[in-house]
C-alpha cells in the first residue's frame, strides 16, 4: 500500500521546548545564478541556520542542498556534503550532488514499466537502465520554493508540477518538499504528492556525505551501522534480481559498527557488480510498525568526533560508497572529488519496486497521498 499522511513520532522539536528566537529565525535568500537561456529565469537559494551554528543551504535548482556545515569536537564549522561553488557546476556535470530524485530514485529495469495493463517506456540513461527519474528527473528541474515557520523550526518548502509524460511517466504529479532545520540539530525532510493517475513515485535526497568535512581525504575510515538484516542482490546492471537476502556472514553485513573499508575489497559478485557497496538494505521494521519513523544508519568519523544519524518512513535505504567518483570533478574551494571521497545513504523504497511484485509498492493513485519523512540528525561522540 502507498503510505499515506499523516506520520507519527517525527523526532522534531516541539514549540514548547524551543526558544521565540530559535523557532522564528527566518531563512536567508538570495540569488544563486540563472538558468542558461536567454532571459533565463533565476535560482534562488535559502540559507537555514541555528543557534548551534548548523547551516543548511538549498536551491530551486533541483531542491539541491549545497552546504550542510556542522562542528567537529573543537566547534569548528566544515562543510559535510559535495557540491559546487557556483550553478554553472550542477549544470554541467553533477552526479545527483544534493539533489531530490525522482519521479523513482533509484533504477527500473530496461526503461519500462507495466501499470493496469499498460506498458510504459522510460528514457535509459544508465545502460540498459532508467536511473533517477531518466534524462531530465527532478534533479534538473526549477522548483518554486518559499520560506516557512513551524514550530519544529525555520525552514523551506520546494514545490514542483511533474506533468503527465514526462520522462515518460503517466500521471500530473504535485510534489512538496520540505527542509526544516531544528532546534535541536536535525534536518527534516517531508515529502508529499498527490497525482491524478496511477503512477510510480520514489522520492529521495541524494546528498554526498563525508564527515572529515570541507572534502578531505576518503570514507573508508568511518563506521557505518545500517539496521537492516537483509538486502536486495542485483544483477550486474545493478537492478535487483528479486531476492531479498539476509546480510549475515556477508560484507553487507552493518548491523554492528565497521568501517566502510574494512570488508570493501573483499572478493564478492555483489561488491563485483557494485565496484563496491551500491545496493539497497532492507530496514528492520518492528511488526506492525507501518511507517513510523525508524533508524535505518549511523555514520561516525572518529578524527573530527561528527556523527549522523537517519531516521525514516521508507522501507529501504541504499548506501553507496562513492565508487564512480574518479578525480574529473572539482567541487566547491577548488576540491578534487577522487574514489571514494564521499558516501550517499539514500532512504527510498526498493530499486524497480513497479516490476518485483514481492517489494512493497510505489504505487501512487488519485486520491491518495503520498508522504514520506526522513530526518537527519547531526551529532558528536561524546
Amino acid at each position: 500500500m502507498m503510505r499515506l499522511s499523516p506520520i507519527a513520532g517525527a523526532a522534531v522539536c516541539l514549540l514548547a521546548a524551543c526558544t521565540l528566537r530559535e523557532v522564528r529565525q527566518p531563512p536567508a535568500r538570495r540569488i544563486f545564478g540563472r538558468l542558461p537561456s536567454p532571459d533565463g529565469p533565476s535560482v534562488e537559494e535559502f540559507t537555514l541556520t541555528n543557534a548551534h551554528g548548523i547551516e543548511v543551504r538549498a536551491i530551486t535548482y533541483g531542491a539541491i542542498i549545497t552546504v550542510i556545515r556542522t562542528p567537529d569536537r573543537s566547534g569548528k564549522l566544515a562543510d559535510i556534503v559535495f557540491g559546487f561553488d557556483s550553478l554553472q557546476g550542477y549544470l554541467a556535470q553533477s552526479p545527483y550532488f544534493g539533489a531530490i530524485v525522482g519521479r523513482f530514485a533509484n533504477r527500473i529495469a530496461r526503461g519500462q514499466f507495466s501499470l493496469d495493463g499498460v506498458t510504459y517506456h522510460l528514457a535509459t540513461n544508465n545502460g540498459p537502465n532508467s536511473l533517477h527519474g531518466g534524462l531530465r528527473g527532478f534533479d534538473k528541474v526549477l522548483w518554486t520554493a518559499e520560506p516557512v515557520q513551524s514550530d519544529s523550526g525555520a525552514g523551506v518548502v520546494f514545490h514542483y508540477l511533474s506533468p503527465n509524460g514526462e520522462e515518460g511517466y503517466p500521471g500530473n504529479v504535485d510534489v512538496r518538499v520540505t527542509y526544516i532545520l531544528t532546534p535541536r540539530d536535525e534536518l527534516v525532510v517531508d515529502y508529499t504528492a498527490t497525482t491524478d493517475k496511477a503512477t510510480p513515485l520514489n522520492l529521495s535526497q541524494h546528498s554526498y556525505w563525508n564527515l572529515h568535512g570541507d572534502g578531505k581525504g576518503n570514507i573508508l575510515d568511518q563506521v557505518l551501522t545500517l539496521d537492516a538484516s537483509a538486502y536486495t542482490p542485483v544483477d550486474s546492471t545493478l537492478i535487483p534480481t528479486g531476492q531479498i537476502a539476509a546480510v549475515a556472514g556477508t560484507p553487507f553485513d552493518f548491523r554492528s559498527p565497521t568501517a566502510i573499508g574494512a570488508r570493501i575489497e573483499q572478493p564478492n559478485k555483489q561488491l563485483r557488480f557494485g565496484k563496491g557497496y551500491d545496493h539497497n538494505w532492507v530496514l528492520d521494521r518492528p511488526a506492525g510498525g507501518g511507517t513510523a519513523l525508524v533508524r535505518a544508519a549511523r555514520l561516525v568519523d572518529s578524527t573530527s568526533g561528527r556523527t549522523l544519524e537517519i531516521s525514516t518512513s521508507e522501507p529501504g535505504i541504499q548506501f553507496y560508497s562513492g565508487n564512480f567518483l574518479d578525480g574529473t570533478i572539482t567541487g566547491k574551494h577548488g576540491v578534487v572529488y577522487g574514489h571514494r571521497a564521499a558516501l550517499c545513504l539514500e532512504t527510498q523504497h526498493f530499486p524497480d519496486s513497479p516490476n518485483h511484485p514481492n517489494f512493497p509498492s510505489t504505487i501512487l493513485r488519485p486520491g491518495e497521498t503520498y508522504h514520506s519523512r526522513t530526518v537527519f540528525s547531526f551529532g558528536l561522540l561524546p
